[in-house]
């Protein structure tokens, strides 16, 4: 097997899961960068930007651990 075949397989056994994941970076960076632009004044600290952009990691996982969690009480 291939590395592309391998690769297009992961791919379609992971569909959904990656398109969540690129949306919630997207939806992440966009907020953050907002935030700095529009709320924070422009003197802020380069470091708070970034230490930002990283609790996206686990913004990242709170909020889909939550979500697993409301769809497990949801079917109980």
């Amino acid at each position: 097997m291939s590395i592309v075949d391998r690769l297009r397989e992961h791919v379609e056994d992971n569909q959904r899961g990656m398109l969540y994941d690129l949306v919630f970076a997207l939806v992440w960076v966009a907020f953050v960068d907002a935030l700095f632009r529009f709320v924070f004044p422009p003197s802020y600290p380069e470091w708070a930007f970034y230490l930002f952009m990283l609790a996206g990691i686990p913004a990242y996982f709170g909020f889909f651990w939550s979500l697993k969690m409301a769809k497990a009480q949801q079917q109980e």
